[in-house]
């Protein structure tokens, strides 16, 4: 471990420190929460960023991993770890004030603060997602030298999480997160998705962790032994399969129906 996040801080140090810098936010909200008793739509205001920080600190070390095997995009790469670092050290910063203020970050247009808030942060994701973009189109038109189920595994991890990612657009739209109710009804411990009705974050959790999911799966299916074509196949195979849970999880939020926990 200590030697990939070695690797890690060589090869992008952008991405590297953005990482270690939304541990550290985490690490001192879990601290916080013990002494804050407010309540932000049934938990404690610290969840949240606690949640996105966590959240965030996998997915960039998880695309500076990515991005090393694209040696010959110097300068695209570049452009991408800074532009993702800036803006999730944004978007971070938005959801910690707004929960230091004791309101929502999402969904919240009651007062134009408020308002503008949510925008910002809707945009910056827009940029985030466009980047990400790019990633996906580099690994699709580039063959770096890794073993090919392995690389369908990272390309089919991008596609995914793009598709959480216009999944977090129709959120928008929706104009909250929960079906059936309004936001902050009885959840699930820490991750807070609803107990009792439809709840559209569950779908784009799942998706936004394919990042990790299918590229894992095409490593281990690429060490298999067996031949190139079967490898990719069963990585397709995967793919389809998280596809499929994803369509099933985004339904059962439409129907209004919670995860049967």
């Amino acid at each position: 471990m200590t030697r990939a996040l070695r690797e890690l801080y060589r090869s992008n140090p952008v991405l590297a420190i953005t990482g270690w810098l939304h541990w550290v936010l985490a690490a001192v909200l879990i601290v916080a929460v013990q002494f804050d008793s407010r309540i932000i739509l049934g938990i404690n205001p610290w969840i949240k960023p606690i949640k996105f920080s966590t959240s965030i600190a996998i997915y960039v070390w998880t695309l500076a991993w990515y991005l090393r095997y694209l040696c010959a995009r110097g300068r695209a790469v570049r452009i991408i770890s800074w532009g993702v670092a800036i803006c999730v050290v944004s978007e971070i910063a938005g959801i910690t004030l707004q929960s230091l203020r004791g309101v929502p970050s999402h969904f919240n247009v009651s007062t134009p603060l408020n308002a503008a808030m949510f925008t910002a942060m809707g945009i910056i994701i827009g940029i985030n997602t466009a980047l990400l973009i790019w990633v996906c189109v580099l690994f699709f038109v580039d063959r770096p030298d890794i073993p090919a189920a392995y690389l369908w595994g990272i390309r089919f991890g991008l596609v995914l999480f793009l598709l959480a990612s216009f999944e977090g657009v129709f959120m928008v739209m929706h104009g909250s997160h929960t079906v059936g109710a309004p936001d902050g009804g009885a959840g699930l411990p820490f991750v807070n998705w609803s107990r009792e009705h439809g709840d559209l974050r569950v779908m784009h959790f799942a998706g936004m962790h394919a990042l990790q999911v299918l590229p894992l799966a095409g490593y281990w299916i690429a060490r298999s032994g067996s031949a190139e074509a079967v490898q990719v196949s069963f990585t397709g195979g995967v793919f389809l399969l998280y596809l499929g849970t994803m369509a099933l999880l985004f339904w059962m939020a439409m129907q209004g129906r919670p995860m049967a926990f």
